[in-house]
């Protein structure tokens, strides 16, 4: 793996559009599976995997994100040559768990990331103001905002504000308001934002 690693071809983060077209691939880690009304589409890892490698062949496709486990494969399979790689960090909060906004750290740690020569680091910053966990993953997010900021690798940042219906389900609020709320909390953590996409 270290091998593999050690020899990609790497590229600018941007390139000439100033665009980045990254294909998200760290949902089942956190298990989430289901795409549209098959509850188990990503259930299926020789299958994920034939899918990303074929998106990542197509012009336009600038990258992937991703955990430990679907990289180092993309890695081996020679799919990220001259792509940009994103390693997911915080893949705690397990979807309709109790513990769901809890969200910790349990992906690539930014020591990872800066090993492998990945890219960059992503991370999901869901706040609801009626759970405790959310503060927990705001100090931990804070932390490795800091850890990749000292490594000088970006790190994406995508904040929500969100909350559970009656019936215990977790949802994103997308209004105006609550997007602009979500960015500039998650805008002011860390030491610095130098290294902060959101």
């Amino acid at each position: 793996m270290a091998e593999a690693a050690a020899r990609r071809e790497r590229r600018a983060l941007l390139g000439e559009s100033g665009r980045l077209m990254i294909v998200a691939a760290d949902h089942p880690a956190r298990g989430a599976l289901g795409v549209g009304p098959h509850r188990l589409a990503m259930a299926n890892r020789a299958d994920l995997l034939e899918r990303l490698c074929l998106a990542l062949s197509r012009p336009g496709v600038d990258g992937v994100l991703g955990t430990a486990d679907v990289l180092d494969d993309l890695l081996l399979l020679g799919a990220l040559e001259g792509k940009v790689v994103v390693g997911s960090m915080n893949r705690g909060g397990l979807q309709g768990a109790a513990f769901e906004l809890d969200d910790r750290f349990t992906g690539h740690r930014p020591d990872d990331i800066e090993r492998l020569r990945f890219d960059a680091g992503k991370l999901l910053l869901r706040i609801d103001y009626d759970d405790p966990g959310s503060l927990t993953t705001l100090e931990s997010t804070a932390r490795a905002v800091d850890a990749m900021a000292a490594r000088r690798l970006p790190v994406f940042v995508e904040p929500f504000i969100s909350r559970r219906t009656p019936q215990g389900l977790l949802v994103n609020d997308l209004s105006a308001e609550a997007v602009t709320r979500s960015i500039a909390i998650a805008s002011g953590l860390g030491g610095t934002s130098a290294y902060t996409w959101l």
